[in-house]
């Protein structure tokens, strides 16, 4: 198969953080979107974060978050309240966990 066959354009994904006291303080779930593809910059960039470099994460996270129209949802004017922030930053870690898990090979157990 060729390579550019498995190449297409990005999809929003829709991403919720609709845990009880998110609902509870906000009336409401909250909803952000991300593409289920990224650049290979992007993804160079993921690669090379350390695990405990927090302010590295939330700039790529920041990146990462998008309004329902794909633009950028935030920048250095707009930021989230510290009880989103943290939750939107496990959900884009635990989307691209399964984004990664997709595109990695099945194994059958013998």
């Amino acid at each position: 198969m060729e390579l550019s066959k498995l190449a297409s354009k990005p999809q929003l994904l829709e991403i919720k953080v609709d845990d009880e006291d998110t609902i509870t303080k906000y009336g409401e779930a909250v909803s952000f979107w991300m593409y289920d593809r990224q650049d290979i910059a992007t993804f160079v960039k993921m690669s090379k974060i350390d695990s405990t470099d927090f302010e590295a994460t939330t700039e790529l996270v920041k990146e990462l978050i998008r309004s329902k129209d794909g633009k950028p949802a935030l920048n250095d004017e707009r930021s989230l309240p510290m009880d989103i922030q943290l939750k939107v930053i496990n959900k884009v870690v635990e989307q691209l966990g399964k984004l990664t898990n997709e595109l990695l090979p099945k194994t059958t157990e013998t």
